[in-house]
């Protein structure tokens, strides 16, 4: 486990990018936090990590959005799924073990449909000030040795934030 505490959305973009850079083909991140938790820019973060050119933006409506980079890129948000067997009218393992890297936000609400070999990144806004709205705590959990090593990695690459 990784726990970083950032104090901008910039740092929490940054945060993310180091963690695109070291996913490969078939990794699977789930994000789990309150709305405006700072999900969907950390994964703009990791969108660049990989390499994608696009501006990425959260799919609340389309559910999935895919982008090219260093490897195909699978954005899930679930947040407006109903029952979470919804998923299997997406295809979604096409894309959990398919060619590239998939990250799903809201992904507690679909948590019995996550691969075992996945990193969960929880996401927790901290307002220790009334400044400091965009403080945030991202702990990282990896579910596998793979998860294990890349947050280990990660480590190195970042520190420990506090």
């Amino acid at each position: 486990m990784l726990e970083i505490t950032t104090k901008s959305a910039e740092e929490s973009k940054r945060l993310g990018f180091h963690l695109g850079k070291l996913l490969k083909k078939g990794d699977v991140v789930g994000l789990m936090g309150d709305l405006g938790a700072g999900k969907t820019v950390f994964t703009q973060g990791v969108a660049e990590g990989l390499k994608v050119k696009d501006y990425v933006t959260s799919p609340t409506f389309t559910l999935i959005n895919q982008y090219e980079g260093g490897l195909p890129f699978y954005h899930f948000d679930v947040y407006r799924l109903d029952d979470p067997e919804e998923l299997l009218d997406l295809g979604y393992e096409e894309y959990f073990y398919g060619e590239g890297v998939t990250i799903i936000e809201w992904a507690e609400k679909i948590e019995d449909y996550l691969p075992y070999c996945c990193l969960i990144v929880y996401f927790h806004r901290l307002q220790e000030k009334i400044s400091d709205t965009d403080t945030r705590r991202i702990v990282f959990k990896p579910r596998s040795k793979r998860f294990v090593q890349a947050v280990e990695e990660l480590k190195k690459n970042v520190g420990s934030g506090d």
